[in-house]
């Protein structure tokens, strides 16, 4: 199973996540609930019969959490 959480995603903004995680409200939550679904999906792909539109629902919605999360690390990494 390939790991998706953000650290291992984003690697280099390792640090950078951490800061903005503690330091900005809009990021945490978006933070939080990315790593909501991504361990709901790695908890159906284990576990649970589930359809391909529920899995794929939810491996779209976190994609979609990433890229907000990324537009903010590249935001804060260009300050």
């Amino acid at each position: 199973m390939e790991k998706h959480d953000l650290h291992h995603e984003f690697v280099e903004y390792d640090i950078l996540i951490h800061e903005l995680k503690v330091s900005n409200n809009h990021f945490k939550k978006l933070f939080d609930d990315y790593h909501k679904v991504n361990k709901d999906i790695h908890r159906i792909e284990t576990n649970e019969v589930f359809t391909d539109a529920e899995l794929n629902e939810l491996r779209s919605k976190r994609l979609h959490l990433k890229d907000k999360l990324y537009h903010i690390l590249k935001e804060n990494v260009e300050l």
